[in-house]
């Protein structure tokens, strides 16, 4: 083991090395709290013995330091004192000491506490292997090597969460090996076996980014998360998947597409996820999976999410459109008008999921109009955002006084656009 002797005297330093050296460990020394901290910072320790009584940071301080910056990765820590008092003991143990050695320090005492943690960090050790393989097996399909689905549908929940940050695209392969009933019914089921296995590996051959979750979703069906994926590339590597399975040669006297085993695969794809879930989405490539399925099987069918959320902009400003179209396409549909009557009208017959309203409007008054909105019953739910070239100050002032929901000042911020309107629509 690596040993940090944290001690201030030059000759207890001395000699306890060489106990140290003796036990079979190599020591290394700190001659102070501060420098222990440093060593521990930029070394691997395997065991600490600390004196209590020294300059600037004592061993209880140091220790607590210590303590914080490894956080759950436990190192032992033996304190050396020549205080024996009970007040002193129960101090050490608080501040995150395992083991106390009373001065002088014995060879003898020395080399059995250093036993007894080392058999201790032999038994974490064990354990974390333990626990890692333990996870190993409860995140992997026994079958496969792949995800399972629990272990899916939790990584693929925080990449989606990822996608939402970032407003990158997300697209969702879903496959199902084609005719695998028969394919057991003809050649057995350790053949079936063994049928997943070789295509399980194909997958991994396919899908081979840091990014990319591939599982078994159940008995035949397998399931990728591919995170920032737009269409082009989607299709190119579900293709590629396709193409490679049925490379594999794999006979199938049962199908009644091919002599070989192929499979069918539904892909959805979501530019963002504004007004759209992981769930939502999976239906999706299980849709266009059937349809892939209907049309013949051993093909890729893309079904790519529309956004059902529509934002309804009343604003006169070239500028301020052209902002609003680029910043929400793709997150929304969106309606324009820079009439007033018509934005009521609108609004009745269209529901709009949230209204844009530019407070400077010819012949219309935009907060006038916000009023109107609130005040109609059929469409008072409706969430109004109000932009305006004023101060903020201003624009908050009227909005709350025509219960407007939100305010955004101009020039617009994409960000900012981006943030509210999702407020709204997810």
């Amino acid at each position: 083991m690596k040993i940090l002797l944290v001690e201030d005297s030059p000759t207890l330093r001395h000699a306890t090395c060489t106990y140290i050296r003796k036990a079979g460990h190599d020591p290394v020394v700190a001659k102070c709290g501060e420098e222990a901290l440093q060593i521990v910072d930029k070394n691997p320790i395997d065991l600490i013995i600390m004196d209590v009584e020294m300059p600037g940071l004592d061993g209880f301080e140091t220790t607590r330091l210590i303590r914080e910056w490894l956080g759950s990765h436990w190192v032992p820590i033996i304190f050396v004192t020549a205080h024996n008092q009970e007040e002193s003991l129960r101090e050490g143990i608080e501040a995150g000491g395992d083991d106390y050695l009373i001065k002088p320090v014995s060879s003898v005492i020395l080399s059995a506490k250093i036993r007894a943690m080392e058999r201790i960090v032999d038994m974490r050790n064990k354990l974390n292997q333990a626990n890692e393989e333990l996870t190993f097996l409860s995140e992997k399909d026994s079958l496969s090597g792949l995800y399972n689905r629990r272990t899916f549908d939790m990584k693929a929940e925080e990449h989606w969460k990822l996608a939402t940050r970032s407003q990158e695209p997300v697209s969702l392969l879903l496959l199902d090996i084609d005719h695998f009933k028969l394919y057991n019914d003809e050649y057995g089921h350790q053949s079936g076996d063994e049928c997943i296995r070789l295509i399980s590996t194909a997958l991994r051959r396919c899908l081979n980014r840091p990014g990319d979750i591939v599982a078994r979703y159940g008995g035949e069906e397998f399931i990728a998360l591919l995170p920032n994926t737009p269409e082009a590339g989607a299709l190119h590597v579900a293709e590629h998947v396709r193409k490679t399975i049925e490379a594999l040669h794999i006979k199938h006297r049962g199908s009644r597409e091919s002599d070989r085993v192929t499979v069918s695969v539904g892909l959805s794809l979501a530019n963002f996820t504004t007004g759209t879930s992981l769930s939502h989405q999976i239906s999706l490539a299980d849709k266009a999976l059937y349809k892939s399925k209907r049309r013949g099987r051993n093909q890729v069918t893309l079904s790519a999410y529309t956004p059902d959320a529509s934002v309804l902009v009343v604003d006169d400003d070239p500028t301020s459109l052209s902002v609003i179209e680029k910043t929400l396409e793709g997150h929304c549909a969106l309606i324009t008008t820079q009439n007033g009557e018509e934005c009521l009208r609108l609004a009745q017959e269209m529901r709009p999921d949230v209204i844009l309203i530019d407070v400077y409007l010819p012949g219309v008054n935009g907060y006038e109009l916000c009023r109107s909105l609130k005040d109609n019953a059929a469409i008072a739910e409706t969430p109004v955002i109000l932009i305006s070239v004023c101060e903020e100050e201003e624009l908050l002032r009227f909005g709350r006084q025509v219960e407007a929901n939100a305010c955004l000042q101009k020039p617009l911020d994409r960000h900012q656009l981006i943030a509210k309107i999702r407020q709204y629509i997810d």
